[in-house]
């Protein structure tokens, strides 16, 4: 087990440098919101998803939606690294051409849907666990949001709509990094206390610290929480988490790195340039 985690660690370092270079090469932004998910994105595409990159359309696959598409880049970079397209695609994110959009885009294979206006994942969510349970097949759909989608009403209707469906093939992850595009949540549009919404909106809670691997890996090896309800994990997060100089910064969510930039945020990674 230790060994595994240790594996999950390194990976999500992997996953945090591919971030950084492709957001640097291409002058790109949202580079914050790929670090702090990054975590939780490598206990998810390395242990919890049930997932074939040989077969990408599997029908008993489970589906992963980024509802934060923005945080395109490090989806990106878990997906080639798990090998549903070449490692060395990575390179043309935001190209002109490239099926790697600064948005993520369903034309990418292992990408189930394209999003980036926030609120949609989890509405598109509901579908297809409602479709899964009425098809009597095995497949979750896990949904990956920010908490400054969660000023959505659509999510909201959604968040009404799984537990009245009994969708405990339906996990919501919100990335609570405490940051949006505009200011702190806090300042913005409160959501606190998050986890009790949840509750009253009949969904079973968990809050986890979204950058401790063995917590998260236990927290997805419960789901379902409770039979008969969605699940909704409230990982605590920090945004640019990884890389000093950019952790818990707003600037971060536009910015793209420099030449110096980029070499000291490589060299906290421990990776090469």
């Amino acid at each position: 087990m230790q060994q595994d985690i240790e594996k999950l660690i390194c990976t999500a370092r992997i996953l945090r440098a591919h971030a950084v270079r492709m957001v640097h090469r291409s002058r790109a932004s949202h580079l914050g919101s790929c670090l702090s998910v990054a975590d939780i994105v490598a206990c998810l595409y390395w242990n919890t998803l049930r997932i074939d990159p040989a077969q990408p359309a599997w029908p008993h696959r489970d589906r992963f939606i980024l509802s934060k598409g923005h945080a395109a880049a490090i989806v990106y970079a878990a997906l080639a690294e798990r090998g549903f397209f070449p490692v060395y695609e990575l390179k043309t994110y935001c190209e002109f051409g490239s099926r790697l959009t600064g948005h993520i885009t369903s034309g990418v294979p292992g990408v189930e849907v394209s999003t980036g206006s926030l609120g949609h994942g989890l509405p598109i969510a509901c579908g297809m666990a409602l479709a899964a349970n009425r098809d009597n097949l095995p497949s979750r759909t896990v949904v990956l949001a920010s908490d400054g989608e969660l000023d959505e009403g659509s999510n909201w209707e959604a968040i009404l709509f799984a537990p009245q469906h009994e969708l405990d093939n339906l996990l919501l992850i919100v990335d609570y990094n405490k940051i949006q595009s505009f200011g702190r949540v806090s300042e913005v549009l409160e959501l606190s206390p998050l986890a009790d919404k949840f509750r009253a909106f009949r969904w079973a809670v968990r809050e986890v610290d979204g950058h401790n691997i063995p917590q998260l890996l236990d927290t997805f090896a419960a789901i379902p929480f409770v039979a008969g309800k969605p699940s909704v994990v409230i990982a605590h997060t920090v945004k640019g988490k990884g890389i000093k100089f950019m952790e818990d910064d707003l600037a971060w969510h536009y910015k793209s790195p420099t030449e110096e930039q980029l070499a000291r945020a490589l060299q906290e990674l421990g990776q090469d340039a």
